[in-house]
């Protein structure tokens, strides 16, 4: 089974066992206050995944088979949508637009 070593910063800092799962993983790592954007543009964060056939070759210090290096679209399409913002939109009245508390 593929086994993806994710990268932060050039360091190791999780593993993951798909790449759903390791760009989920980076939406932790993220600092709260900059987007995808700002991250993307700033080559000390760096995300990187390098995928290998299996956990035993991770183990076994066999090179990846690939080094991905996640886009902003990537990155993006998998940060979850804020839930603050949909609750209010879905709260507003025609009336008004605004939100009902």
């Amino acid at each position: 089974m593929t086994f993806y070593e994710l990268l932060w910063e050039g360091e190791g800092c999780g593993d993951a066992a798909d790449l759903a799962e390791a760009l989920a993983f980076f939406q932790e790592l993220k600092p709260k206050d900059l987007s995808w954007q700002q991250v993307c543009a700033d080559p000390r964060y760096a995300p990187t995944i390098r995928r290998y056939r299996s956990f035993e070759a991770f183990l076994d210090n066999e090179d990846e088979v690939e080094t991905i290096l996640p886009s902003l679209e990537m990155l993006e399409a998998a940060a979850p949508e804020s839930t603050t913002d949909t609750v209010l939109a879905d709260s507003a009245t025609p009336e008004t637009d605004d939100p009902v508390a």
